[in-house]
């Protein structure tokens, strides 16, 4: 590898943390704010969810949008880790390339169901159509597939990071402990979320808030060692 090479794999790793804090940035703000009472990932309540949503028509366009940015970071960040790492793995880089991006697109069915309960908020040939109970199971139809998809997205996306870290422990890019952390947090994550499927202790808030912040942390310290550092030379 060459010095100038080198210099843009830094340039690079520079863009990608500051993307990683970015992206978790806008997604707590949007959560705090445009989301707040109509995000089914927020709350486990399907009738008041739907209800919020077919009064929220503005805030659900809004996410919607949010929805998409967060995508393009998503997508930005996965190739250029990919970029990044692919010389100390070709074959498993890539496997995150493409799991990570697949990620991102199934989470984009939220934003689709946020435009479609925004078109039943405002379009009036819904009132002709259906009733105000068969709109609420229609928002309640949406609701189900945002939050099916967002769960496989959540898994997809941290067994795709889990890729990630191991990729950045094997290279030795960035410090042991943050990506060994990295690899434990994704694997918990993943693994909690498909189990509490199949055992129901798994589904306890503690669990949640544990497996929750232990990948918050590990992506915050990704994400700022990069963003202010950068890899280390190989």
């Amino acid at each position: 590898m060459t010095h100038h090479d080198l210099d843009q794999n830094k340039r690079m790793s520079h863009y990608v943390g500051w993307s990683l804090i970015a992206l978790i940035t806008i997604g707590i703000l949007a959560s705090m704010t445009i989301s707040s009472g109509i995000d089914i990932n927020l709350s486990a309540d399907i009738a008041k969810t739907a209800e919020n949503m077919l009064q929220a028509q503005d805030r659900l366009q809004a996410r919607a949008y949010v929805s998409l940015f967060s995508f393009m970071l998503q997508a930005f960040i996965s190739v250029g880790f990919f970029f990044l790492l692919r010389a100390y793995g070709p074959i498993l880089a890539t496997w995150a390339l493409a799991i990570g991006v697949s990620a991102s697109l199934l989470s984009l069915t939220g934003a689709v169901s946020a435009m479609n309960v925004a078109l039943l908020a405002e379009n009036s040939a819904f009132e002709v159509l259906t009733s105000d109970a068969q709109r609420l199971m229609l928002a309640g139809m949406q609701i189900s597939s945002d939050y099916t998809s967002f769960h496989l997205s959540l898994v997809l996306g941290c067994l795709a990071n889990a890729a990630v870290f191991t990729l950045f422990l094997k290279s030795n890019l960035i410090p042991r402990l943050i990506s060994g952390w990295g690899v434990f947090a994704s694997i918990f994550v993943a693994t909690a979320i498909v189990g509490r499927d199949f055992i129901p202790a798994l589904a306890s808030n503690t669990i949640t808030v544990a497996f929750m912040l232990s990948n918050l942390i590990a992506i915050v310290a990704l994400g700022l060692y990069l963003g202010i550092k950068g890899i280390r030379k190989p």
